[in-house]
């Protein structure tokens, strides 16, 4: 209302000095303007109020006699009550037009909230099923970790507590047996220990836990150690250390090194029939050395050759495993920058294959020997 009457004061003001020049037609359409003015922006009720005060304003300043609020003749009722009677209706149409407009604004605002919010609720709905989905893998892994590792822990333990029952309750045996049966005891001992290991080392590389602490490594000692240590997991099987001579160095870390060529060795061990042949093999391959486990067993079949190295994955062998070791071998091989596959070894069985980058001396220290004689101590 204030604004209006500011309109009308102005309009009068720009008026004054011309109206005895002009006809009273030309106030009277001007002084309807701040009318639609204040009516666009404000509505019906500030626009009446303005109407009036320039009804007003066009009565005493623009009408004869000038300065007085006075009406003689029929002609200026008609033409104030005409005037009152176009501002109203023109300051109404526009107040009604603003009100439509603003109604269509907030539409299209609801509109676009509740599109963002379906848009939120369909990005929230994926993720709850997302979510879902990964509870049920993690869930199913649970059952297959409880439903191998169950397995894997209750075969070793009911011998080892059959054979130490028996020797505890001085069975009679003859020193050869005894033997044999301690042997057993050693062997499944080992067993669990390697099962035990390959469950740590899963729940280091799901924690995001598992370090590597690289050093220069002479696979050549670190092969044949193994196969030494693993002696009585291999004693079934014959195994053929095939290492290219003047095997390099390569920066890795000893200790998880050991457990992939172990748990390579122990798979090929549980595939390949009786008296059959293992095969371990070294070459350098670019600024790389490749190291390759071969059995004479089945073979992987091409669809698989992914799936087997995901956790609790054991392919259609009807052999037991827990289906972690190989999972552990690609992310230790993985965490050393390498990778490792799984292909057809010339004898129709399976050929595992992993990449460790040659060691590079140091510039800063002494020269270093391109291969070792020696390897770091390591536990157990």
């Amino acid at each position: 209302m204030l604004l209006g009457l500011a309109l009308v004061a102005a309009f009068t003001a720009a008026l004054l000095p011309v109206r005895d020049s002009v006809t009273g037609a030309t106030p009277a359409l001007a002084l309807v303007a701040p009318g639609i003015v204040v009516a666009f922006r404000w509505g019906r009720m500030a626009a009446a109020a303005t109407a009036v005060a320039a009804a007003l304003a066009l009565d005493v300043v623009f009408l004869q006699p000038y300065g007085r609020l006075t009406i003689h003749l029929v002609d200026d009722v008609v033409a104030l009550v005409a005037f009152v009677a176009v501002a109203m209706t023109v300051a109404t149409l526009v107040a009604l037009a603003t009100d439509r407009r603003r109604a269509a604004e907030m539409r299209a605002e609801e509109v676009v909230a509740l599109s963002r919010e379906r848009e939120h609720m369909r990005d929230e709905q994926a993720r709850l099923a997302s979510e879902k989905i990964t509870l049920e893998q993690a869930e199913d892994a649970r059952r297959a970790l409880l439903r191998s590792v169950s397995h894997d822990l209750r075969t070793p333990l009911a011998a080892i507590r059959a054979i130490t029952s028996d020797l505890r309750a001085g069975a009679d045996y003859d020193e050869q047996t005894r033997d044999d049966l301690l042997d057993v005891v050693g062997d499944e001992a080992e067993r669990l220990d390697r099962l035990v290991a390959n469950l740590l080392g899963l729940s280091r590389i799901e924690a995001d836990a598992l370090v590597v602490d690289p050093q220069a490594v002479d696979l050549d000692e670190l092969c044949t150690d193994r196969v030494r240590r693993l002696s009585r997991l291999l004693r079934d099987v014959s195994v053929v250390v095939d290492l290219a001579p003047g095997l390099p160095l390569v920066d890795a870390d000893y200790t998880l090194v050991d457990q992939v060529i172990t748990n390579l060795l122990e798979n090929a061990t549980r595939h390949t029939p009786p008296q059959g042949k293992v095969r371990i093999a070294a070459r350098v391959v670019g600024d790389r050395v490749e190291v390759a486990v071969e059995d004479e067993g089945p073979g992987v079949p091409g669809v698989e050759r992914d799936a087997i190295f995901e956790p609790f994955r054991t392919g259609s062998t009807p052999q037991p495993s827990t289906g972690v070791g190989l999972a552990i071998c690609r992310a230790i091989v993985e965490a050393h920058g390498g990778t490792i596959t799984v292909g057809d070894a010339s004898s129709g069985g399976a050929r595992f294959a992993f990449t460790l980058p040659v060691h590079r001396p140091s510039r800063a220290g002494p020269p270093e020997l391109t291969t070792a004689t020696t390897r770091p101590a390591v536990a157990g």
